[in-house]
């Protein structure tokens, strides 16, 4: 279970390596598989996005990852949900559903960070809403079952995967099963999965059990009973939370097992307490059970801050968490891909364009990703808010340089409507791309949750010239204009290298560049694991310096958190008058959203602060969670709203600071009213609307992270 020596991803022997070709697109329709001359599908994979092949939408990369493998899969994209119609549209699977919500959560594409339900979709054609239901990894999962009964369903995705354990659910506010409990699928695959999945196939190909299936990494399974085999160590005993007031241990009687030869009895489970040394291989970490989760506060963030220690694939055990009269195994996190993985995984035959069943209609997501290109998995920077980390774990995954370059020739060449410009080199960040521990031992025992916060660990290389290289290589491609870059850039990390702040504002930024200080004041920036706003000073003064040298006028673009775990009223007072002194007038702003699995959730549920030891007389964290104090602080972002004033100038009144109210300089709201202002407006968010604000000297310019960057 814990190899760290796994096989080639693509050296299994192709399952119909005798009679198949890589399919145009892989089909969507009946008519198509008669085209490719197929009587069925080995593999139907059911999506909440629509079908687009290329390497940035998750049904593509596993789509054509089967494919390579000499699968034949099909494509149900965004089916009608309400009955099973739409899910037998391609026959019976041979071998299984592989079911995912998208490239985003469902109910973070659906809905606002206020709860409200979006108008449209950046994943549907021509951006309609309504295509997918809520959590669509459930519904779509049950469909699959109640079409084809007896045969085996996957769900994975980004949805499934930080829905992994038991979570709080914070459209519903309350704590949800597993998906994998909730959904009724046979495992659940979490992260970048491609492992696990490739290996799933080939064993059920070869007719093994779904059932059998109980220790791959990456996944996890439901089990009616603990195997013997292993060493049970209460996670409560690991960092002590205090006593629990209800209901009692779920493990604390472990049930018999089933008799074996040659002995009376044998106990299922055998706590440890404190062990000092244990094979983790053998290891599981018993979390507490759904049943106190839901109901106890302190056992979630319990919960939230062991699942997250043990994350790093050289060291992590296996968890359960019992959920009724069953235990949810997870195995511990996938292996990352070499670089050679990686690099084929990228180069398999994607048409870069979505299904011809579409016409001509637009689809967002796609037009925004068109022209750019993922050059690594990952992020060690462990944001408390964010859910990259969570899903493609800490270890960076790169692409080579040689496979990049021949993708951007591959575009210039054959992706119609390409005029020579790259809109983005990047990923998760913009510059974390061959960045690594220094000791591959001491990357494989680490349990920080942070190689960056609250500084860059000491083992941590953070040279950048490999970057610089490869924008200069980039840049001297035949047929290439500009090269952009637009994922978002990690500047506590850019300023280590100079050169690279130096190469990228002289070439490869469009007059904007965002970075995401997220906050000025100390308190939240702690609860968000992101460095002080000292570090977006340094960087500021190496951009602005380059740019006057470059003879170009650029501007940064800040975002900022509302409403974040640990910010109070006057913490996001003094973040508007930063951005009063610093010229900055957000043009659109929106509160936190507490996203299934993070580590800012738990605060936001729980009012305790996991990136510590949790106990009963820990030091609670404030969360402004009523609506009309969310409003007040989004319009302290915007205090340049005169739809805004009469909130704030009653907000600065209750908290002493009157004297803020008036026409100075140095004052935040006047104290006039133009005629037909003062209602307050919820501006709302479509769902290219990040969580955090677009801050800037001018407006209509901003650019999210393509879809890639969030899957």
């Amino acid at each position: 279970m814990n190899d760290t020596s796994p096989p080639d991803l693509f050296g299994y022997r192709k399952y119909w390596a005798h009679k198949f070709t890589p399919a145009p697109f892989l089909p969507m329709s009946r008519e198509e598989m008669d085209d490719l001359g197929w009587d069925s599908c080995d593999i139907i994979i059911v999506t909440g996005d629509a079908y687009v092949d290329q390497a940035s939408f998750g049904m593509a990369i596993v789509g054509r990852l089967l494919e390579a493998q000499g699968f034949r899969v099909g494509i149900i994209a965004q089916p009608r949900w309400q009955d099973t119609e739409d899910f037998m549209r391609l026959g019976r699977p041979n071998l299984f559903f592989g079911v995912t919500a998208g490239n985003m959560d469902s109910m973070v594409n659906r809905y606002t960070s206020d709860r409200k339900i979006r108008s449209d979709d950046a994943y549907t054609p021509h951006a309609e809403g309504g295509k997918r239901p809520d959590r669509a990894s459930l519904v779509y999962s049950q469909r699959c079952k109640e079409a084809y009964k007896g045969i085996p369903v996957i769900i994975g995705g980004i949805e499934a995967s930080l829905r992994r354990i038991a979570h709080y659910d914070y459209w519903q506010d309350k704590v949800r099963h597993s998906a994998l409990v909730d959904s009724k699928a046979d495992i659940l695959l979490y992260g970048n999965a491609e492992r696990a999945l490739v290996e799933i196939a080939h064993r059920l190909a070869a007719g093994d059990s779904i059932r059998e299936m109980l220790h791959l990494r990456g996944t996890a399974v439901l089990r009616n009973e603990l195997p013997e085999t292993f060493t049970y160590i209460d996670s409560t005993d690991v960092e002590a939370p205090g006593p629990a007031q209800a209901p009692p241990h779920p493990y604390a009687q472990p049930a018999p097992s089933p008799a074996i030869p040659g002995a009376d009895t044998a106990k299922v489970v055998t706590l440890h307490s404190r062990p000092k040394k244990l094979d983790r291989n053998h290891s599981a970490v018993l979390l507490p059970a759904y049943e106190q989760v839901k109901s106890d506060p302190v056992l979630y963030a319990h919960a939230s801050r062991i699942l997250h220690l043990e994350s790093n694939p050289g060291n992590a055990r296996a968890l359960v968490q019992k959920h009724g009269k069953r235990y949810l195994w997870v195995n511990p996190p996938p292996i990352p891909l070499t670089t050679r993985e990686l690099d084929r995984v990228y180069e398999l035959p994607y048409q870069r364009r979505p299904h011809p069943v579409y016409g001509d209609a637009r689809i967002p997501a796609y037009e925004m990703i068109r022209f750019s290109i993922n050059i690594m998995r990952g992020c060690f920077g462990g944001c408390t808010f964010c859910s990259i980390t969570e899903h493609e774990g800490r270890i960076i995954q790169n692409r080579s340089e040689k496979s990049i370059l021949k993708e951007i020739e591959s575009i210039r060449d054959n992706v119609p409507g390409f005029t020579g410009n790259i809109s983005d080199l990047g990923g998760p960040t913009a510059n974390m791309w061959r960045l690594h521990c220094k000791d591959p031992k001491i990357e494989a025992s680490c349990r920080r949750l942070s190689c960056v916060y609250p500084g860059i660990c000491k083992n941590m290389k953070t040279d950048q010239m490999p970057l610089v290289h490869l924008y200069r290589k980039a840049r001297a491609i035949p047929g290439i204009k500009r090269i952009f870059i637009a994922s978002g850039l990690r500047y506590d990390l850019a300023v280590e290298t100079p050169e690279y702040v130096k190469e990228l504002v002289t070439h490869h930024v469009g007059g904007y560049l965002k970075i995401a200080p997220e906050h000025t004041e100390k308190t939240p920036l702690s609860h968000m694991m992101k460095p002080g706003i000292g570090t977006y000073d340094r960087f500021k003064a190496l951009f602005e310096k380059y740019s006057k040298a470059a003879g170009k006028e650029q501007y940064l673009i800040p975002y900022f958190i509302a409403a974040h775990p640990g910010t109070t009223d006057e913490d996001m007072l003094n973040l508007a008058l930063w951005l009063k002194k610093n010229g900055f007038r957000a043009d659109q702003v929106q509160a936190y959203l507490p996203s299934p699995m993070a580590l800012a959730t738990a605060m936001w549920h729980t009012g305790y602060n996991p990136l510590k030891k949790v106990g009963r007389g820990a030091k609670t964290v404030f969360s402004p969670r009523g609506m009309k104090q969310r409003r007040l602080h989004k319009a302290f972002l915007r205090y340049h709203d005169a739809n805004n004033w009469p909130l704030l100038r009653d907000a600065l009144k209750k908290m002493g600071r009157a004297d803020l109210i008036g026409n100075g300089k140095h004052q935040l709201v006047p104290n006039w009213q133009p005629k037909g202002t003062g209602e307050q407006k919820d501006n709302g968010s479509r769902p290219f609307r990040s969580q955090h604000v677009r801050a800037g000297k001018h407006s209509g310019t901003r650019r999210r992270s393509p879809p890639s960057k969030r899957r």
